[in-house]
């Protein structure tokens, strides 16, 4: 978090009228700020993990949804019974080859639970809402970074050409001393002075030719692509006035809890685990359940007696008349046996069930109350993390808005020991060519101001990127 902050949030409003230009001079593509950090956020790995989380999130809030849609379930089974089974037509026992299939089809669904169900739904949204901030909040930890690179390659660019018009000017002194030292108008000594300094001069002209290729590498590294070079980077336009912040302190912090995504990832995180403890509370009570079920069967030895015909035939009982037995006559049927059709089975095997169960939870190893306690937790965690992350945004406001007050006194006594230093020089380098000054005199002057320039610089990058901070808090950033 500090860290986060100590990057100081950079984000531009620096995103000012980017466009991409093209430089008609050297016919080169100018990198936009906006196109640097588009690059930036569609290469940057952290930024893609916390999108493909983002989706899991998604993917969990929608599993929640379905937990309140029906538990459907369809049973097919087909097999062969060899030897002495039972057969599932008639449910007695047979000694024969049959197969059998079995159709079922359940469904349960929740009636009462406790609340868990909607619980648990709030708390995945909480949580999937979360998810999009944090996956927003790698957005701008990239952005600022870009800015950050792409700020320090305009301030090298700049420093590197102030130092390459302070070696023109030098060389141009040390052209004329040296006309003057082949015709022995003045010391030696005076001219390897200047051309010293010359050297100087030069040295640092390499050294921030140096420092520009590497912020270079810097930004193109933020931007995860191939180094090149020869990038050019489009100039912010800014119209520099060092002139206060138009906001408090109390109202910076009042817009930034409105605007920062990490706040809000914060909040979303806490509502989230009070509705995770409402959901582990709702395991605890009895669940209510409505139950269906329908089902059909068949049996290959599944058959049935088809009457053909009728006769009358001697049966071995008897009536007895006196003394005589008397056999007894009775109608005899002849049969066919048929195998019962799959169709007229799978009809007339058909059966259906409908219930309600109320399952009472007792004892299930403690993991309902373990859960429970798991969530209260994390409740409390959660609680501490948003309080402690808006504390911090005030911390970091603040220190901010003193950076902001500091970097803009610096800027302004800057300006006037350039505009000193540049008038000091300038008379001195009169001087020196009407040879009523020394050589020490000229490059002390010349030093002053060299320096001065360079301070210049950087104190205004820093009072932008002090002023960007707060606009950042603010959410006043747009390309």
């Amino acid at each position: 978090m500090k860290k986060f902050f100590g990057i100081a949030v950079l984000v531009g409003g620096l995103f000012i009228q980017q466009v991409y230009a093209q430089d008609s001079a050297t016919g080169n593509h100018l990198l936009t700020l906006q196109q640097c950090v588009e690059t930036a956020i569609k290469n940057n790995a952290a930024v893609n993990r916390a999108g493909f989380q983002s989706e899991s999130n998604e993917v969990n809030l929608q599993q929640a949804k379905g937990n309140r849609l029906p538990f459907v379930n369809g049973a097919i089974y087909h097999g062969i019974n060899q030897g002495r089974s039972i057969d599932p037509f008639s449910n007695g026992y047979i000694n024969q080859n049959i197969s059998f299939a079995n159709y079922g089809l359940n469904a349960s669904i929740s009636v009462w639970n406790g609340a868990a169900i909607r619980n648990s739904i709030q708390q995945n949204l909480l949580t999937f809402e979360a998810g999009k901030m944090d996956w927003q909040q790698e957005k701008d930890n990239i952005t600022i970074n870009v800015i950050l690179a792409y700020l320090s390659v305009l301030n090298n660019q700049e420093l590197l050409n102030a130092s390459i018009k302070q070696v023109a000017v030098t060389r141009q002194q040390a052209e004329r001393l040296d006309l003057l030292n082949k015709d022995g108008a003045i010391a030696p000594a005076t001219y390897y002075d200047v051309k010293g300094q010359l050297a100087s001069d030069e040295i640092n002209v390499v050294n921030n030719r140096n420092t520009l290729a590497s912020s270079k590498l810097d930004l193109a590294q933020h931007m995860n692509i191939a180094y090149d070079k020869n990038m050019e980077l489009q100039k912010i336009n800014e119209s520099l006035t060092p002139v206060l912040y138009d906001a408090t302190v109390d109202m910076i912090y009042e817009q930034a809890l409105l605007q920062l995504a990490f706040v809000k990832a914060a909040d979303l995180r806490k509502q989230s685990a009070a509705s995770g403890v409402k959901a582990a509370k709702g395991l605890l009570t009895p669940t209510l359940s409505l139950n269906g079920s329908l089902g059909t069967n068949y049996s290959s030895a599944a058959s049935l007696q088809k009457l053909l015909s009728t006769t009358e035939a001697q049966t071995d009982s008897y009536v007895l008349n006196g003394a005589s037995k008397l056999p007894v006559i009775a109608p005899q049927g002849n049969y066919e046996t048929q195998k019962i059709t799959y169709g007229n089975q799978w009809t007339n095997n058909f059966n259906s069930s409908i219930s309600l169960s109320l399952q009472i939870p007792i004892l299930n190893g403690l993991q309902a109350k373990s859960r429970l306690k798991q969530a209260k937790i994390t409740e409390k965690q959660t609680t501490f993390e948003a309080n402690t992350t808006k504390i911090q945004l005030r911390q970091n406001i603040e220190q901010a808005y003193l950076n902001m007050s500091a970097a803009l006194d610096r800027y302004t006594q800057l300006q006037m020991q350039v505009q000193d230093f540049t008038e000091s020089f300038r008379s001195a380098e009169v001087r020196f060519n009407a040879g009523a000054a020394t050589v020490v005199d000229y490059i002390i002057a010349k030093n002053n101001m060299d320096r001065a320039t360079i301070n210049l610089i950087a104190a205004k990058y820093d009072y932008v990127l002090r002023t960007k901070v707060l606009d950042f808090y603010q959410g006043k950033l747009s390309y």
